[in-house]
């Protein structure tokens, strides 16, 4: 079992989802529904989508801090262009557009300046959010058009077209990771910076690559909480970020690099966002929804923590087990009898060997 874990990180999530499930119907049977399922991935999609695009960063063994200001300045353009006469497909277009050259900017940053992730990314977090408040003043962005709205209206099964589209999503990049030489590139870069370098992938362009895709994922992000809320606030996408590296730590992707898949970052997100739900539905006050999380979080990743640690002890006991001296042998240990052996020990202790 602990090897299945260990192979499959996503299973974690998984398990965690589940049981929240089991746990919640036992108190309420009307919670285990289709309805329920298709209510939490609704509430989810915004940070799906940027659980997604950090995922593939993380996988580079960078990280992205400001993905929430870049899906906040994003969901500010879409908001401005949509009330200056813009048409939608245009206007989501041009916002794609601003969100894939955030995030290549913040590329640029790591793999050519050199600046490391963190600190790149937390400079263009204040620079994002700035820009967001420049552009409004400071004000919301109201007045939508209902054709952006009706972007998150379902139309099948329950689901929108920016939930379909968000499994399209998932599913292109599961492939492009899992199936393809470059996107298995993400991972090599992330395990071995150097070897990759060796071996002709280019790590610069992976990473900037990473970065860009993160920022478009961004945008889409931006967009979906513009459509489903139909307003734009002035602090949209504040605090995301946490959550997006919280849900892809949670689903399996190592802060290391190299490890996990885009699925585990979307069983991530589901289960943090499934946390909020369930509170709603025991009519917990607002407050206690991030402790609660924040709590449930770390029980989680301590659990993923141990058994991390109790998988590499045993395969160093594999390992190296062959080199161990056989119980047997140990435990048959005689004294030499009739002469014909002399230890060399005892030997010494009586005076030499002659």
């Amino acid at each position: 079992m602990r090897k299945l874990l260990q192979n499959n990180r996503e299973l974690t999530a998984l398990m965690a989802i589940l049981a929240l499930f089991v746990l919640l119907g036992t108190l309420d049977r009307s919670y285990i529904s289709l309805q329920t399922l298709t209510m939490i991935f609704s509430s989810a999609q915004i940070l799906m989508l940027l659980a997604m695009g950090a995922a593939l960063v993380m996988l580079t063994r960078n990280i992205d801090v400001s993905v929430g200001s870049t899906a906040g300045l994003c969901a500010v353009a879409l908001g401005l262009l949509l009330n200056a006469g813009w048409g939608l497909t245009a206007a989501i277009l041009a916002t794609l557009l601003v969100g894939g050259l955030a995030g290549l900017f913040n590329g640029v940053l790591v793999a050519w300046l050199r600046i490391p992730a963190i600190v790149a990314t937390l400079g263009t977090l204040g620079l994002y959010r700035g820009l967001m408040l420049l552009l409004t003043g400071g004000r919301w962005i109201e007045g939508l058009p209902s054709g952006l709205k009706s972007l998150s209206s379902p139309i099948w099964l329950g689901i929108s077209p920016i939930g379909w589209s968000v499994m399209v999503l998932l599913a292109g990049l599961f492939w492009l990771c899992g199936r393809t030489a470059y996107g298995r590139g993400f991972y090599a870069v992330g395990d071995n910076l150097q070897g990759a370098r060796q071996l002709g992938v280019p790590v610069d362009t992976l990473r900037i690559a990473a970065f860009g895709i993160n920022g478009l994922m961004a945008a889409l992000a931006g967009i979906t909480f513009a459509s489903q809320i139909g307003f734009v606030p002035n602090q949209t996408g504040s605090g995301l970020e946490m959550k997006a590296i919280a849900a892809c730590v949670l689903g399996g992707i190592s802060l290391l690099g190299g490890t996990g898949t885009v699925v585990g970052a979307i069983l991530g997100a589901y289960f943090l966002t499934q946390i909020d739900s369930v509170l709603v539905l025991l009519r917990l006050p607002a407050w206690w929804n991030d402790f609660i999380a924040g709590l449930v979080l770390l029980g989680v990743l301590i659990f993923d923590g141990r058994l991390r640690r109790a998988l590499d002890l045993s395969r160093r006991r594999q390992k190296y087990a062959r080199f161990l001296p056989e119980p047997t042998a140990v435990n048959s240990k005689k004294k030499p009898t009739g002469g014909a052996h002399v230890n060399v020990h005892d030997a010494d202790k009586k005076g030499g060997v002659a």
